[in-house]
Protein backbone atom coordinates (compact mmCIF):
# COMPACT_ATOMS: atom_id res chain seq x y z
CA UNK A 1 0.00 0.00 0.00
CA UNK A 2 1.13 3.59 -0.60
CA UNK A 3 1.76 6.52 1.60
CA UNK A 4 -1.75 8.23 0.84
CA UNK A 5 -3.66 11.55 2.92
CA UNK A 6 -7.14 11.33 3.61
CA UNK A 7 -9.98 13.79 4.62
CA UNK A 8 -11.84 12.84 7.96
CA UNK A 9 -14.41 15.36 9.94
CA UNK A 10 -15.83 15.01 13.26
CA UNK A 11 -19.70 16.02 12.72
CA UNK A 12 -22.08 18.44 14.83
CA UNK A 13 -22.85 15.49 17.18
CA UNK A 14 -19.35 14.08 17.72
CA UNK A 15 -18.30 17.75 18.56
CA UNK A 16 -21.56 18.25 20.86
CA UNK A 17 -20.65 14.91 22.91
CA UNK A 18 -16.98 15.34 23.53
CA UNK A 19 -15.80 12.92 21.18
CA UNK A 20 -13.02 14.96 19.26
CA UNK A 21 -10.31 13.67 21.19
CA UNK A 22 -11.52 10.33 21.25
CA UNK A 23 -11.59 10.07 17.27
CA UNK A 24 -8.32 11.71 17.03
CA UNK A 25 -6.91 8.96 19.06
CA UNK A 26 -8.08 6.07 17.22
CA UNK A 27 -6.32 7.39 14.15
CA UNK A 28 -3.23 7.95 16.39
CA UNK A 29 -3.26 4.72 17.56
CA UNK A 30 -3.95 3.05 14.65
CA UNK A 31 -0.24 4.87 13.47
CA UNK A 32 -1.98 7.61 11.16
CA UNK A 33 -0.27 11.15 10.95
CA UNK A 34 -2.58 14.38 11.65
CA UNK A 35 -0.94 16.72 9.18
CA UNK A 36 -3.72 19.52 9.52
CA UNK A 37 -6.85 20.40 11.03
CA UNK A 38 -9.87 23.48 11.77
CA UNK A 39 -12.67 23.59 13.56
CA UNK A 40 -15.16 25.42 11.96
CA UNK A 41 -19.02 25.90 11.59
CA UNK A 42 -20.06 25.13 7.83
CA UNK A 43 -22.19 27.29 5.96
CA UNK A 44 -24.96 25.86 3.41
CA UNK A 45 -22.32 27.15 0.37
CA UNK A 46 -19.81 25.12 1.72
CA UNK A 47 -21.86 21.92 2.90
CA UNK A 48 -24.03 21.65 -0.85
CA UNK A 49 -20.30 21.71 -2.35
CA UNK A 50 -19.11 18.86 0.12
CA UNK A 51 -22.54 16.68 -0.42
CA UNK A 52 -22.44 17.41 -3.95
CA UNK A 53 -23.32 13.81 -5.29
CA UNK A 54 -26.46 13.83 -3.00
CA UNK A 55 -27.96 16.96 -4.43
CA UNK A 56 -31.76 16.06 -5.66
CA UNK A 57 -31.60 13.49 -3.19
CA UNK A 58 -34.93 13.16 -0.59
CA UNK A 59 -32.35 12.95 2.15
CA UNK A 60 -30.30 16.14 1.21
CA UNK A 61 -31.70 19.12 3.20
CA UNK A 62 -31.30 16.98 6.03
CA UNK A 63 -27.62 16.30 5.61
CA UNK A 64 -27.28 20.32 4.82
CA UNK A 65 -29.14 21.10 7.65
CA UNK A 66 -27.23 18.37 10.15
CA UNK A 67 -23.65 19.27 9.10
CA UNK A 68 -24.21 22.80 9.30
CA UNK A 69 -25.91 22.47 13.07
CA UNK A 70 -22.79 23.47 14.87
CA UNK A 71 -18.86 23.09 14.55
CA UNK A 72 -16.59 20.66 12.86
CA UNK A 73 -13.56 19.62 13.29
CA UNK A 74 -12.13 18.57 9.82
CA UNK A 75 -8.79 16.82 9.62
CA UNK A 76 -5.98 15.81 7.07
CA UNK A 77 -4.28 12.61 8.03
CA UNK A 78 -1.87 10.60 5.94
CA UNK A 79 -0.15 7.01 6.01
CA UNK A 80 -0.07 3.94 4.66
CA UNK A 81 -3.52 3.28 2.62
CA UNK A 82 -5.21 6.22 4.80
CA UNK A 83 -8.36 5.96 3.08
CA UNK A 84 -9.14 2.42 4.13
CA UNK A 85 -8.12 2.46 7.36
CA UNK A 86 -9.77 5.81 8.31
CA UNK A 87 -12.75 3.81 6.95
CA UNK A 88 -12.37 0.50 8.93
CA UNK A 89 -11.86 2.98 12.10
CA UNK A 90 -14.91 4.41 11.23
CA UNK A 91 -16.80 1.50 11.13
CA UNK A 92 -20.06 0.95 8.99
CA UNK A 93 -22.39 4.04 7.94
CA UNK A 94 -25.44 2.82 9.75
CA UNK A 95 -24.11 3.02 14.15
CA UNK A 96 -26.92 0.36 14.54
CA UNK A 97 -24.87 -2.16 11.95
CA UNK A 98 -20.87 -1.06 12.84
CA UNK A 99 -18.77 -3.43 14.26
CA UNK A 100 -18.42 -3.16 17.92
CA UNK A 101 -14.59 -1.45 17.99
CA UNK A 102 -15.45 1.03 15.77
CA UNK A 103 -16.28 4.60 16.14
CA UNK A 104 -19.65 4.76 15.05
CA UNK A 105 -20.04 1.15 16.76
CA UNK A 106 -18.91 2.36 20.02
CA UNK A 107 -20.53 6.15 20.10
CA UNK A 108 -22.94 6.23 16.96
CA UNK A 109 -26.79 6.05 17.85
CA UNK A 110 -28.67 6.58 14.92
CA UNK A 111 -27.71 6.83 10.65
CA UNK A 112 -28.46 10.53 10.62
CA UNK A 113 -25.49 11.38 13.51
CA UNK A 114 -22.95 9.25 12.85
CA UNK A 115 -20.27 11.27 14.64
CA UNK A 116 -17.33 11.30 11.63
CA UNK A 117 -17.44 11.95 7.68
CA UNK A 118 -14.03 9.72 5.60
CA UNK A 119 -13.35 10.24 2.38
CA UNK A 120 -14.08 7.33 0.25
CA UNK A 121 -11.68 7.18 -2.18
CA UNK A 122 -8.09 8.93 -3.02
CA UNK A 123 -9.84 11.42 -5.62
CA UNK A 124 -12.85 12.35 -2.83
CA UNK A 125 -9.91 12.82 0.04
CA UNK A 126 -8.25 15.38 -3.18
CA UNK A 127 -11.90 17.02 -3.27
CA UNK A 128 -12.66 17.21 0.43
CA UNK A 129 -9.35 18.53 1.50
CA UNK A 130 -9.22 21.05 -1.18
CA UNK A 131 -12.95 21.86 -0.09
CA UNK A 132 -11.88 22.29 4.08
CA UNK A 133 -7.87 23.77 3.37
CA UNK A 134 -7.85 24.88 0.25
Amino acid sequence: MAVENTFTMVKPDGVRRGLVGEVISRFEAKGLKLERMRMLTIDREMAERHYGEHVGKPFFENLVEFITSGPVVAMEWSGEGAVAVCRTLMGGTNPAEAAPGTIRGDFGLVIDENIVHGSDSPASAERELGIFFG
